[in-house]
């Protein structure tokens, strides 16, 4: 079995959507070994920070909330599809030609990678491969980058993934994973009546 980490680590200096200053973590020491006999800090983090989930409710008002969701949406079989090619929208003819089942998982791997700063062309997911995945039936649709849409003013791609129940996990790393099939695992932190969470995100291959 092998455990690969797919997550962003959550740093003051690390990329954040659109550059917005305001999206930046802060981590702040409050207590320190040899003053308290422990290390403390405070943390102050977007919903939307790193590698996290949205909920329904990010881009509808009566949706579900983060922790109304269940946690079986967050684990599953997942195939990694390789769209490192696309360099503008992943559409329906980029995911026909992959064998897509009912309740599986499907992170895209795209050319985006999140080093210094934010790529605002990165490659998105277009509303027409939007409706063929929502058509499918899949759990949970992931990519490896902070928004997995640009140019929708409307939001159709969350919206139309939503709305047939389907979750979104963006800011993963997929830079060392191969395209294939493997186990996921991204469980968002339970926060109440909450829009989005960060999600410590694996993917597991071979046997359990």
């Amino acid at each position: 079995m092998k455990i690969i980490d797919i997550s962003r680590t959550i740093s003051e200096y690390m990329v954040v959507y659109k550059d917005k200053p305001e999206k930046k973590p802060q981590i702040v020491k409050t207590r320190s070994f040899a003053e308290h006999g422990a290390n403390e800090s405070i943390m102050n983090l977007d919903s939307q920070t790193g590698t996290h989930a949205d909920a329904f409710y990010h881009m509808i008002d009566d949706g579900k909330k983060i922790d109304q969701i269940s946690l079986d949406k967050f684990m599953g079989k997942c195939i990694v599809i390789d769209l490192t090619k696309v360099r503008n929208k992943i559409t329906d003819d980029h995911l026909m030609k992959y064998k897509i089942s009912k309740n599986e998982i499907i992170l895209l791997k795209t050319k985006n990678h999140l080093e210094n700063k934010f790529d605002f062309n990165f490659t998105y997911l277009d509303k027409t491969g939007a409706e063929f995945l929502a058509k499918k039936g899949v759990k949970l649709v992931g990519i490896d980058q902070l928004g997995i849409e640009r140019e929708q003013p409307m939001h159709d791609t969350h919206v139309i993934l939503f709305k047939k129940g389907v979750p979104i996990v963006e800011g993963l790393d997929l830079t060392k994973v191969k395209e294939g099939k493997y186990l996921f695992i991204g469980l968002p932190i339970k926060i109440k009546d909450s829009d989005g969470a960060p999600v410590r995100a694996i993917l597991i291959k071979g046997r359990i």
